[in-house]
């Protein structure tokens, strides 16, 4: 998770100098850019799904319900780490429109722009081409800025692979990924998809990009991903690195703790 940049270098004692002279070392800062961060929400009608867990008032939670709870998650604990990132909105529907094209670090910008969400009756395929030029676009208003710009791009599609046309030496923004699934079937293939998801995201990711997915309908799972894309780009390790959050246990007074396999991941490239 992204770190607050100190304002003095720490100081730590060099185990070599210290042996030898007694001295010390000094460790500067990493310097790190406050981030554009650019939401596109999938409005295929797949979005509508509901998800198994009922609200709190037990009325069924939809995928577009859930994704909307977790993006104002994400923003307020962004913003309780640096008040400084900014966020816009984009839908996918066959192609890519704004929902709100002003970054802002206001949360009421992103609830304002939620209002005027809604689903799509037919989308078809997904193209993401013009996702990529309007992050193409703003990066460059972000570097000028001296600020980086991130694409997380939440897919709900099943059975439709997206696809573009993008250079693969183009790679001016960051791109994360959390993918919302229905279980394999005759008319799903979501593993298809997530191999498209996956090959989009490397084809165009500047820094190390996070993908996710999850078919068990589960919103603590949903929330549990998105406070994972917390993590600043340039603070990142690898994906397969990351070690955390630790899988749940159950115990019992008869038997020997035991993991619980709360999803079965699907098997990636990266």
């Amino acid at each position: 998770m992204e770190a607050v940049e100190a304002q003095n270098p720490p100081t730590i004692p060099s185990p070599s100098a210290a042996a030898s002279e007694g001295g010390e070392y000094t460790l500067p800062p990493s310097p790190f850019s406050s981030e554009d961060i650019l939401f596109c929400i999938d409005v295929d009608p797949e979005s509508l799904v509901e998800m198994k867990v009922p609200g709190p008032n037990g009325r069924p939670l939809t995928r577009l319900d859930t994704i909307k709870q977790a993006i104002l998650l994400f923003i307020h604990s962004k913003l309780a780490i640096n008040s400084d990132h900014r966020f816009a909105f984009a839908v996918l529907g066959k192609s890519v429109s704004w929902l709100r094209k002003e970054f802002s670090s206001e949360v009421d910008s992103a609830i304002s722009a939620f209002r005027g969400l809604s689903v799509e009756s037919s989308s078809g395929q997904a193209d993401l081409t013009q996702l990529f030029r309007i992050a193409a676009h703003e990066a460059k208003k972000s570097r000028a800025q001296h600020r980086i710009l991130r694409v997380i791009l939440i897919y709900c599609r099943s059975s439709i692979p997206p696809q573009h046309q993008w250079p693969a030496t183009q790679k001016l923004f960051t791109m994360d990924v959390i993918y919302l699934h229905d279980k394999p079937g005759p008319d799903n293939c979501p593993q298809k998809v997530y191999d498209a998801l996956v090959e989009a995201l490397e084809h165009v990711t500047e820094y190390e990009g996070y993908i996710h997915e999850s078919g068990q309908g589960l919103t603590r799972i949903l929330f549990r991903y998105m406070c994972l894309l917390l993590a600043h780009p340039q603070q990142r390790c690898v994906q397969d690195d990351v070690d955390f959050p630790k899988s749940l246990t159950k115990k019992s007074a008869t038997t020997d703790t035991a993991p619980v396999d709360e999803s079965v991941p699907m098997s990636s490239s990266q």
